[in-house]
């Protein structure tokens, strides 16, 4: 019996709990994500979006307006206060970009609406590669009425 406690101790502490972390950003002490180093075959930079329900109830992106350059990537993570996801305003993108983000945006809800984030820490990642210079307005489905509303900008 000691022994099977001892594992379950062990896998526990493993595991790390993953539930403070997933709410850290909702607590408002989780540093702006940066830009990672971009992945193998990968060009340009990654830079991370955080969703969140932040602390005083509010859904936002983390950051609500981001600058990168073509062909660099964004992956958004649903930190807090999920189900979340990446959804693009067919008005408010430049022209031209219909298209890149189409093919861009995998396992698509809807037109220009990326699948929805279920679990904490999960990802959704977009390639800009060929994406035409501008801004791009978007918004969560699930929490468009609630504000839940960024925009990205792209560059050469």
């Amino acid at each position: 019996m000691r022994q099977v406690l001892a594992a379950v101790a062990l896998v526990a502490m493993a595991c790390g709990g993953g539930e403070p972390q997933a709410n850290a950003g909702a607590q408002g002490g989780a540093a702006a994500p940066e830009a990672a180093p971009a992945q193998a075959g990968v060009t340009g930079t990654v830079h991370q979006v955080q969703m969140l329900l932040t602390a005083d109830g509010k859904y936002v992106y983390q950051p609500a307006t981001l600058t990168v350059k073509v062909g660099d990537r964004v992956r958004w993570i649903n930190v807090s206060g999920g189900p979340h996801n990446v959804a693009f305003y067919p008005d408010k993108i430049p022209a031209g970009a219909k298209d890149v983000l189409s093919a861009g945006l995998k396992d698509q809800m809807s037109p220009l609406a990326g699948k929805l984030l279920i679990q904490a820490n999960e990802a959704y990642e977009i390639s800009f590669a060929g994406a035409p210079v501008g801004t791009y307005a978007y918004f969560c489905t699930p929490h468009e009425m609630l504000g839940m509303k960024a925009t990205l900008t792209i560059q050469q």
